[in-house]
């Protein structure tokens, strides 16, 4: 049974949805393409692919709207405004979203498995980096990570701040050791619309850190779309879950 629930975001200056599958599990928070929303995971037969998972009570599944994604993927006001957007996203998910996650979950405040599919895995990525004591692990899909690539290459501060890409290579202190505890699967494939070499160069750079991570390629076969999906996520929620 699916349930959703909306407030006002003064972070993001507009409403945020959150949908809830599942009765009780570990928390997983999915986190949907470019321009989805909260329910594009049903929609796009994600939740059917890991029902398995969800009534053995293993997951209790979670997904939020797209708004920076979106703004990106439709060029929505200029590219400050955009990466403002995604700076805001971050803050709050993990100051309203995962919040609202530990309530649903009775108060327990137990940290989340991350998971998204293109700019989905680039959030997944994000969330981990920046508040890694809020996350268990991370599977990151067919990631598209170089979000400056959609911008003409701009970089400001607020770029800075979201993509790991750039903010990792100078992070250090407690949250770089918290970080090392953790687990990033990046997985891709390498048929039409993929670039595994996104993946390695972020892999390259986690390694670099002592971020435990691996890269897994599974070939042409598997594009960047959705059947692809449906494969990767329930098999790798299957042995990140406890």
């Amino acid at each position: 049974m699916k349930v959703t629930d909306r407030w006002y975001s003064d972070r993001l200056g507009q409403d945020l949805t959150v949908a809830r599958w599942g009765s009780y599990g570990s928390p997983v928070l999915l986190f949907p393409t470019a321009g989805g929303d909260a329910e594009e995971a049903e929609r796009r037969q994600m939740i059917s692919h890991v029902e398995p998972l969800i009534a053995a009570g293993r997951a209790k599944l979670y997904s939020v709207d797209s708004i920076a994604g979106r703004a990106l993927a439709e060029r929505q006001g200029s590219a400050e405004h955009q990466l403002a957007l995604f700076n805001a996203f971050h803050e709050a998910i993990a100051r309203e979203v995962i919040p609202a996650i530990h309530s649903d979950l009775g108060g327990q405040q137990i940290p989340v498995t991350v998971a998204g599919a293109s700019i989905g895995a680039f959030n997944a990525l994000a969330i981990t980096c920046r508040y890694p004591e809020l996350v268990r692990s991370a599977l990151c899909m067919s990631g598209t990570y170089a979000i400056e690539q959609f911008l003409g290459g701009y970089v400001n501060d607020d770029l800075y701040f979201s993509s790991p890409l750039h903010f990792l290579r100078g992070l250090e202190g407690p949250q770089l050791d918290t970080l090392r505890t953790r687990m990033i699967v990046l997985a891709t494939g390498s048929g039409r619309w993929e670039d595994a070499g996104e993946s390695w160069a972020v892999a390259d750079l986690l390694g670099s850190k002592g971020i435990p991570n691996r890269v897994d390629d599974w070939g042409p076969a598997y594009d960047h779309d959705w059947p692809t999906w449906w494969e990767m996520l329930p098999l790798y929620l299957d042995d990140l879950l406890p």
